[in-house]
Formats: C-alpha cells, sequence, structure tokens
C-alpha cells in the first residue's frame, strides 16, 4: 500500500534529545570524530527547508549522546510524548535520537505507551556537518510518517527504512543502513516521497506511566552477561551478592548457556533474582522445549530483554 502526505497536515511536535543527528564535527569531511549532540532540535529543523511552513512545535526533552541515555530521560520522554499526543491538534510526534541506544528506547515507549498515534524515532550516521549528512532526509522522512493517516504506535526511521519499536536493532557500526527488524521485517519504506506499508503498524496494550518511579533509585538494577567458551559464574554472584534484581544473560544458539554461567543464573533465581535468557545471534527467537529452569526472552535482543525485565520489575513491585 501507498501512501502520500495530505495537504492540510495536522501538528508534528519534534521532541529532541541530542545524537549523532545533532552531532558537529571540526571538519565536514568527518564522519567519525564528531562530537554528538550539540544542536537543538529547532535548529535541526530548520535545516530543513521542504519543512519550511509545515505546522511543526519543537521541544527539547534532553541534549546527550545516546550512550549516556537512562531511565529519567525516557520517563520524561514518555511524559512528554503522552501529554502531546492528548492534544487533538497533534498528529503524530517525532523523536530525535542517537543511534546507540535508539533500539532499547523505542521499546521502552512503545511497551508503556503503545500510542495510538504515531511515534516516530528518527537518527543519523553521520553528524549534521557532515559532506554527506544523512540527518535532514531522514527527518523529513519521519515527517511523512508521523503525518501518514493510519499510522500509529512507535517505529523507528533512518536510511529510508520503517522499523517497528519491538523488532529494531542496530546491526551495523557506521553503515547508512544500520539497523534491521529481524525475522520480522521492517514495517513500511519511504519511496519518493511515499510510505510503502509492509505490515502492521506496532500495537499492544500500553503498561501506562503509573508504573514509572519518579526518582532515579527506583528503577530496579538489571545487567546483562553473556554466555561464552570458558564462561563462568563469578560476574553473577557478584551481581547477586550487589543487590542487582535482573539479569538478562544473551545465550549461545537457542538460548544455550555454559554449564558454569546456567549454575550460578540458577542459584541467582533461587535467590530471587529475576533472569531472562535472550539469544546473542543477530536474527532469531529462543524456542524452548518444555518449561525452562530459565525463562527466555523470545525474540527480544539482549537490550530490549533488559528493558522488558526492568518494565516486569516495575509492575511486579508492591503499590
Amino acid at each position: 500500500m501507498q501512501s502520500k502526505t495530505p495537504v492540510d497536515t495536522p501538528l508534528v511536535v519534534v521532541l529532541g534529545t541530542g545524537g549523532t543527528i545533532a552531532g558537529t564535527a571540526a571538519s565536514a569531511g568527518d564522519a567519525v570524530g564528531y562530537t554528538a549532540a550539540q544542536l537543538g532540535a529547532a535548529q535541526l529543523v530548520a535545516a530543513v527547508p521542504a519543512l519550511a511552513g509545515v505546522p511543526i512545535e519543537v521541544e527539547q526533552i534532553a541534549q546527550i549522546d545516546s550512550k549516556d541515555m537512562g531511565f529519567e530521560t525516557w520517563r520524561a520522554l514518555a511524559l512528554a510524548v503522552d501529554r502531546h499526543l492528548a492534544r487533538p491538534e497533534v498528529g503524530g510526534v517525532v523523536i530525535t535520537h542517537g543511534t546507540d541506544t535508539l533500539e532499547e528506547t523505542a521499546y521502552f515507549l512503545q511497551r508503556v505507551l503503545a500510542p495510538a498515534r504515531p511515534v516516530v524515532l528518527v537518527a543519523a550516521m553521520r553528524p549534521a556537518t557532515s559532506l554527506q549528512a544523512d540527518g535532514p532526509q531522514n527527518l523529513l522522512d519521519a515527517m511523512l510518517v508521523a503525518n501518514t493517516p493510519g499510522a500509529r504506535g512507535v517505529v523507528a526511521l533512518l536510511a529510508g527504512t520503517v522499523h517497528g519499536a519491538l523488532d529494531v536493532r542496530k546491526v551495523h557500526a557506521h553503515r547508512l543502513d544500520a539497523f534491521a527488524s529481524g525475522d520480522a521485517g521492517a514495517v513500511a519504506q519511504v519511496e519518493a516521497g511515499r510510505l510503502r506499508l509492509y505490515r502492521d503498524w506496532p500495537e499492544g496494550e500500553g503498561l501506562g506511566l503509573a508504573c514509572l518511579p519518579h526518582g532515579g533509585a527506583g528503577w530496579p538494577v538489571v545487567e546483562i552477561v553473556t554466555s561464552h567458551a570458558g564462561a563462568q559464574g563469578t560476574l553473577v554472584r557478584a551481581m547477586a551478592q550487589a543487590g542487582v534484581q535482573g539479569i538478562v544473560v544473551a545465550a549461545t544458539g537457542n538460548g544455550s548457556l555454559h554449564h558454569a554461567l546456567e549454575a550460578a543464573l540458577l542459584e541467582a533465581q533461587a535467590g530471587g533474582v529475576a533472569v531472562l535468557r535472550a539469544t546473542r545471534c543477530l536474527n532469531g527467537s529462543v524456542i524452548d522445549a518444555g518449561e525452562p529452569a530459565l525463562p527466555s526472552a523470545g525474540a527480544l535482543t539482549p537490550v530490549q530483554a533488559r528493558v522488558e525485565l526492568v518494565l516486569q520489575l516495575l509492575v511486579r513491585r508492591p503499590a
């Protein structure tokens, strides 16, 4: 299916958080040695001539390199998205974001809000000062998605491809098309100013803002360990002793674990630590036969499984 943005477009709210899309370098030829989060979201919008006259409202939520993304920024983003989507004149929200933790933010927002209107995370692999900056085109494409009738849920957009929040993952360190959607495949593609829809928009029931704590100390501590040749249980036992509430293990293959690491994880689980098994493989999900001793995260990547476990622990927490 193809759709085109109507002439009378609703208001789109752009929420800025920083990232490479807002980064600058001393030389226009430098696409690696740049400093992220130097430009505000209003500057990014102003740098795209095609957006002149389009009804846009800008709010800066944070100004960070996304490697430093944290719970309080997530909470501020969720509150802002919810507040703006409650306004009848707002058709969608665009979030400028860094690529390093984009998949985690996207998953978090979809699980908490599951919005009935589009929320588009847009990023770039090259800084704004690059000779071939990809941010302006990505931002223009994100506006198209945000203004698409019937669009809903949280998605991510880079290199013309729309990825669903529950499936998106970064798969390349520096290529422009650095993101994929695993076995699920992309939601849509932007082609010459039109949107080609491949499958349904992200759906689900949001957990709601009430589950989110107000202070940074109120978030559960969940860490990730990896199973590998010669793995030991030392880190798991140290984490349990330090009081972590959850551990995600990036397992080999179809969720298999080195026996020493598995023993430590079983000990931690018996002691009250929540454990999830994800696969460290780029694609595929963990498929169990029978009832596993350690629950699996299915098709979630290890970092998405960590977000899921954080949210599960928040929902389980007594009021």
